[in-house]
């Protein structure tokens, strides 16, 4: 079998588009070739200004690349897809108005996503381009905003770490007339070093076996230091610093002096090559290569994971259970129910689709909260779902997944600032009843309600066998019908 499928980043220097065809190789390895980039240079950490807006420059300058990337997948089915946003999108104030204009630009979802899933994946996208290897291998990705330190052995990160510093924001603030000196560039260095100091410790203590560099940054620097005579074995502590004093006479970057480099990258080479003699200094790094793979080959390999049935989502809920003690038990029994419930609510469809796996990872983890404390622990579940690291979740991922534990129980009014549409209602209606009937934690056979629902009227029958011998369900019940009806859904209670 083979299809296609394909990975955006959107990094704070670049966007990027792969394509890659899917081969399933003897013994049920499958295999992606890539077989279509684009790539274009948006520099959009250079359009945040001091209050981290971005400005309508940068913002018309992503939305005309993500046109065009449209364009190229205008074929593709939405589940063959995965669009991806870096530190930019994390930071930028104005994130939240900008991002739907960008989705509809490129006509699929983009996902915020954490520091350390980026890390996650620029790992994966590595060590797959890479020979097999049973050792310790450290990969270095000097983003334009931020930077990716993570040791890894086979596919899977040991460590991870994402740091706030990138080559375009480092070369705006020590180099932004593009002149270079021995002084910015010492303070640069030093202001790295300052960020890398507070893994340095940890990751030499874990140890690796090679280092390789990934994106552009490093690619760059690798290409000018063997191009230019500057270093015959990759990047190297002695290339660097003859890179360094090179640019320092120079007093800035010039591309016809470094063969090797490309011209839309001299801007923001000061910042990089700062960034990356700090790495060295305090990782003791003596010589790197480089990883053809990165973040978007990465995203093409999570892609293939969830269409083969491997979702790292999966594997992250199953860690979350046992991590924090949850009754597994009682979770397979509210996330059938829920499920159940459910179900016949929403015609069939994608929206459909992914709601309802959020809602049986919600109904996974809605109890996450009583490991810290039984009072309010709705509320300690949805933090936690919303600020822990979940591989393979991204930011709006565990947004829903928060969303919803917070709202299937106590209060609708905490939650209505913060639902986006009626079918989110939906969902929390259905963990709410799933708990609630559940609260004995014991399993029932046959469920004794029913829902149904149009536009915003809520009708639910209840066995009236049921409500006679659970008077406690019953008063539970009768309060939830007020609840809903304060938040404007018209709510009915009928017996069967």
């Amino acid at each position: 079998m083979e299809h296609l499928l394909a990975a955006v980043d959107l990094g704070s220097n670049s966007f990027r588009l792969s394509i890659g065809r899917v081969v399933q190789q003897e013994a049920g390895i499958a295999q992606i070739y890539q077989i279509d980039r684009l790539k274009e240079t948006v520099r959009l950490a250079a359009g945040l200004d001091a209050s981290k807006r971005l400005s309508d420059d940068a913002i018309a300058r992503a939305i005309a690349v993500l046109e065009r990337f449209g364009e190229r997948l205008r074929s593709f089915h939405p589940n063959r897809v995965r669009a991806v946003a870096t530190n930019t999108f994390r930071v930028a104030r104005n994130t939240p108005e900008f991002l739907p204009r960008a989705s509809e630009a490129l006509g699929f979802p983009i996902e915020v996503i954490a520091g350390r899933e980026e890390a996650r994946l620029i790992f994966s996208g590595v060590a797959h381009s890479l020979p097999p290897s049973t050792t310790k291998r450290l990969v270095v990705d000097i983003g334009g905003g931020s930077t990716e330190v993570i040791i890894g052995k086979g596919f899977e990160p040991v460590l991870m770490s994402s740091l706030y510093m990138g080559c375009v924001s480092y070369s705006r603030q020590f180099f932004p007339d593009g002149e270079v000196d021995a002084h910015s560039m010492r303070q640069a260095e030093l202001a790295a070093r300052r960020e890398i100091e507070v893994i340095a410790k940890e990751y030499g203590k874990t140890g690796w076996k090679e280092a390789f560099g990934s994106s552009g940054t490093a690619k760059a620097l690798y290409a000018i230091l063997t191009e230019c005579g500057f270093s015959s074995n990759g990047i190297t502590r002695e290339g660097l610093n003859k890179l360094k004093d090179h640019i320092i006479r120079a007093g800035r970057v010039v591309p016809a002096q470094l063969p090797g480099i490309k011209v839309e990258r001299a801007d923001v080479l000061p910042g990089g090559l700062a960034i990356m003699s700090a790495i060295f200094d305090e990782l003791g790094i003596k010589q790197m290569n480089t990883g053809d793979g990165a973040l978007r080959l990465g995203v093409l390999y999570d892609l293939l994971g969830r269409d083969d049935q491997h979702d790292k989502r999966d594997e992250s809920v199953r860690q979350f259970i046992k991590r924090y003690h949850v009754d597994v038990r009682q979770a397979n029994r509210v996330r059938r129910t829920a499920l159940e419930l459910f179900d016949p609510l929403l015609p069939d469809g994608a929206a459909k689709t992914e709601l309802k796996q959020a809602l049986g990872w919600a109904a996974d983890l809605h109890e996450v909260g009583l490991s810290i404390a039984h009072n309010g622990y709705h509320r300690h579940s949805a933090y936690v779902l919303e600020n822990a690291d979940m591989p393979g979740f991204s930011k709006a991922d565990q947004a829903l997944l928060a969303l919803l534990a917070l709202g299937h129980q106590g209060k609708l009014a905490k939650v209505e600032p913060l639902v986006a549409n009626r079918e989110q209602w939906l969902a929390i209606l259905c963990l709410r009843l799933a708990s609630l009937l559940l609260r004995r934690r014991e399993d029932i056979e046959e469920l004794p309600v029913t829902i149904s629902v149009r536009n915003d009227s809520i009708v639910l029958r209840v066995s009236r066998e049921w409500r006679k011998n659970h008077p406690l369900t019953d008063f539970t019940l009768v309060n939830e019908e007020s609840e809903w009806r304060k938040i404007g859904f018209a709510f009915e209670l009928l017996e069967f």
